[in-house]
């Protein structure tokens, strides 16, 4: 998986979109369990029981466990895609450090899992690099890798990695309670910016985190904002695909247009799963972020704009009835996502249709193997 002589920006490209592909199913799987759990129990949290029964709670806690694998798994895979197995375990340590298991005020979040995973991988190679004389090669990936690249990747992400991501999230947190008693407008443009540029990270998390806060005032305008945001990165994806391809406008590769991704798109805007949208932010991040922040950030505003509220604090389309005029609620993320979408269709380059058929040749030869 290291590529060899692959160039560094192309090997740490496709080391992210391997911990992606990897993280999906945990997040798919878990994000709508979550929003099963909701359904089924109603909107209170930390338990949905008191809304519902004991299986609604089971499946909402069920979803809440598979979500939490999202970042350590991202982090291993990534490392994986750098440094080939023995980088797994390295990496999933650094994914688990960047929860902040510990409560000691460290938590990176996605951002962390993405570093730790860029750190592991390379700190893996370096170690492969070790000559020992021959008898005793064998234990270097299943004991010297694991063990020194364990220790040097829990210091790096205790002791560097850590502590300043964690204090960029609090300042980050406290600027947007600043902002809450100004412009609801000018709120709203900020929310969905960070809602859509690191989708599910660090910066999405103090986003959605202010929201929960203003949930806890009885000022629920924040969390319909939330949701709208969420969801707009995914539909206006989805939407960009479908207009391109009607208009022979040649933006997406076979695979990123294929309707499996199409439905995971769908599926992610429905089940409030902004996860979905990575694989395309990964591909080509300098075009499809800015695209996202802009369709977000419009949305958002709107769901001020409109006076929109939201009882619920997670469960996209199945948790409607939380909402206090469904139909604007639709307008504002219907207009957010074709934002996204016109944007990414004036930002993203032509793709050559030669390279098309093949990406296309790539994901049947994928299927065959299966």
């Amino acid at each position: 998986m290291s590529g060899g002589k692959q160039g560094l920006g192309r090997q740490i490209q496709s080391a992210l979109m391997t911990g992606v592909s990897y993280m999906l199913p945990f997040v798919i799987g878990g994000g709508i369990l979550i929003a099963l759990g909701f359904m089924f129990g109603g909107y209170q949290v930390p338990s949905v029981e008191p809304y519902g029964s004991t299986f609604s709670s089971t499946i909402f806690w069920l979803g809440k466990g598979a979500f939490g694998f999202m970042v350590p798994i991202v982090a291993a895979y990534i490392a994986y895609g750098i440094a080939d197995k023995p980088g797994i375990a390295v990496g999933m340590l650094g994914g688990f450090l960047a929860g902040d298991p510990w409560n000691v005020g460290q938590a990176s979040g996605f951002i962390g899992g993405i570093i730790a995973g860029l750190l592991a991988g390379y700190i893996v190679l370096l170690l492969k690099r070790i000559r020992l004389p021959r008898h005793f090669e064998s234990i270097v990936p299943t004991l010297i890798i694991p063990l020194v690249g364990m220790i040097l990747e829990g210091l790096i992400m205790f002791y560097v990695v850590g502590a300043p991501l964690a204090a960029l999230t609090a300042a980050l947190t406290n600027w947007l309670n600043g902002l809450a008693g100004g412009s609801a407008i000018l709120l709203g443009i900020i929310q969905g910016c960070m809602l859509a540029f690191d989708m599910g990270g660090t910066v999405n998390k103090v986003a959605y985190a202010f929201a929960l806060a203003a949930m806890d005032a009885q000022n629920f305008a924040p969390m319909a904002a939330n949701f709208v945001g969420s969801m707009t990165p995914p539909l206006g994806i989805a939407l960009a695909v479908i207009i391109s391809n009607r208009l022979g406008m040649h933006r997406w590769t076979g695979e990123e247009r294929s309707s499996g991704n199409l439905v995971g798109l769908f599926t992610g805007a429905i089940a409030m799963v902004t996860e979905y949208a990575i694989p395309y932010a990964v591909a080509d991040p300098l075009r499809v972020i800015p695209a996202l922040m802009g369709g977000s950030a419009v949305g958002c505003a709107l769901s001020y704009a409109f006076g929109l509220t939201m009882m619920a604090p997670h469960g996209g389309l199945f948790v409607v009835f939380a909402l206090n005029n469904v139909p604007l609620f639709f307008v504002a993320l219907l207009i957010g996502a074709l934002v996204t979408a016109a944007l990414l269709l004036v930002l993203k380059k032509r793709v050559n249709p030669e390279d098309e058929v093949e990406s296309e040749g790539f994901a049947d030869d994928e299927d065959d193997e299966e």
